[in-house]
């Protein structure tokens, strides 16, 4: 399939720390399928457009009369070659207008298929939600959507979990040296984050964790803009390969009021298992999370306010055997399951598309990174 799929990238116009995750997976993509990118380039113009549209989409009740009203975006592009596929990336809904940059997209597409990180139940402008019926399936990180996004396209909508880039965040065997007892980055308890710096505070023990300051209406937020999505996602793997504990969470979970009854898979699940990692932390209660970390200790509980976590961390350390053990399968699963591979593989098979020659030899570089790990 060289030269015969597209993407379609925000990367030039948003560099908020989440997104680079998203923009990781069109990496691998881009690797695997030799991909063509797009990418938008023209945030003001894409929203004069978008605001007429969704004026006109008001006034008119029709989207086919919205679309001759307002003016497509400048720096469209009217592509000069068919493709196999077309496979945007969008972190949000509100990212959906973009598809207006490329005006013939559908027409030029054998298939079209698109990925949502994130689609939250009581954020789902139908205005927007509408441009996705051209597309033959529709793929969304967030479980709890899926059905309302299906009912308002009338597309085939299907769950397609979060990953990493295991190639990056393995490390060289999970039993190299890691001189970061703990990291913790971004949404975190008080109580826990103080009792990590008092324990830091008595010396010999490396503790990680965000300085950026907390935002949102509630102040419980933490993001932040990045200068290069792929360099934050290398440092990001370098920090957590080299860290004995990782602290990860379901979604929002310092946020319980906004989260219950839809609870996610946190990507920290993703990345902490790639790189080796021992996670402690609240996982989701959904089946979702059993089926997928469904091994010994893939996550060991631990309250989301646990002011006694230096205890906790010397009975681990403690237990060497286990914490071992832990490392070890958790490279190994993610190696196995949790490469984007393997998402890009459900995309293709969906779709009735062929593995590429990149595709396999990916593969078979997540297998021995797996061996490697189960015979350290």
């Amino acid at each position: 399939m060289q030269g015969k799929v597209l993407l379609l990238s925000q990367r030039r116009l948003s560099r908020l720390v989440a997104q680079c995750l998203g923009y990781e997976f069109e990496d691998v993509f881009a690797a695997v399928t030799d991909a063509d990118y797009f990418e938008t380039n023209d945030f003001a113009a894409i929203e004069t457009s978008r605001r007429a549209y969704k004026l006109a989409r008001l006034v008119t009740s029709s989207p086919a009369l919205a679309r001759r009203f307002a003016p497509y975006p400048r720096g469209s592009f009217l592509l000069k070659q068919d493709y196999e596929l077309f496979f945007p990336v969008f972190s949000h809904l509100y990212e959906l207008y973009a598809l207006e940059m490329i005006p013939d997209w559908r027409k030029r597409s054998r298939k079209a298929a698109c990925f949502i990180t994130e689609a939250w139940s009581d954020m789902l402008p139908e205005y927007l939600i509408e441009l996705l019926r051209g597309f033959d399936h529709i793929f969304l990180g967030c479980r709890h959507s899926v059905k309302d996004i299906a009912r308002i396209t009338g597309r085939p909508c299907t769950y397609l979990p979060i990953a990493a880039d295991v190639e990056r965040f393995a490390p060289s065997t999970p039993d190299q040296q890691r001189p970061i007892d703990v990291s913790y980055i971004g949404r975190r308890s008080d109580a826990t984050h103080r009792a990590l710096l008092d324990r830091a505070g008595r010396g010999n023990f490396f503790y990680y964790y965000d300085t950026v300051a907390a935002s949102g209406g509630d102040q419980k937020n933490r993001t932040f803009q990045v200068d290069d999505p792929i360099e934050h996602r290398r440092l990001l793997s370098s920090l957590l390969k080299r860290s004995r504990y990782f602290i990860a969470n379901r979604s929002f979970v310092n946020r319980p009021e906004y989260i219950e009854g839809r609870d996610e898979i946190s990507p920290r699940f993703y990345e902490g298992a790639a790189a080796g990692a021992v996670m402690l932390g609240e996982p989701p209660r959904i089946p979702e999370f059993k089926e997928q970390f469904d091994w010994p200790d893939a996550i060991i509980h631990l309250p989301f306010d646990s002011p006694d976590i230096a205890g906790i961390l010397a009975d681990l350390d403690a237990n060497v055997a286990r914490t071992t053990l832990v490392r070890r399968n958790n490279v190994r699963n993610a190696a196995l399951r949790h490469d984007w591979l393997y998402r890009i593989r459900a995309v293709f098979d969906t779709l009735g598309l062929p593995h590429t020659e990149k595709m396999q030899a990916r593969a078979r570089t997540l297998e021995q990174i797996a061996t490697r790990a189960e015979a350290a």
